[in-house]
């Protein structure tokens, strides 16, 4: 399931990367959480895919936090008015996928 969590996590980085251009206009210090958030989600799901035991957990629950900043970022990109709710569905998708398959790897 690593494998998976993976590709999926970097489908969902195609998915945010022409939201970080809308926000960037409107907020560069925004998208650029944003992106390291996302990225970090990819990087610490291949590193716990590496990791044995309580290692392992860890790097996926740090990605799990990761997640959950992504979706933070989409939650104040809307708020501000930057995005429109539909913009964020398909990554919002992507991000539960994600963060539903970690939480079943960071037990």
């Amino acid at each position: 399931m690593a494998l998976q969590v993976y590709r999926v996590s970097l489908e969902m980085i195609v998915g945010v990367r022409p939201l970080l251009d809308v926000i960037a206009r409107r907020d560069a210090g925004l998208a650029d959480q944003m992106k390291r958030a996302a990225s970090s989600v990819a990087l610490n799901i291949a590193e716990g895919g590496e990791s044995l035991g309580g290692n392992q957990r860890a790097r996926f629950r740090t990605a799990m936090g990761s997640a959950a900043e992504v979706g933070a970022a989409l939650d104040v990109a809307e708020a501000w008015g930057y995005l429109g709710a539909q913009q964020a569905r398909p990554v919002r998708e992507l991000l539960g996928r994600v963060r539903a398959m970690l939480s079943r790897l960071a037990r």
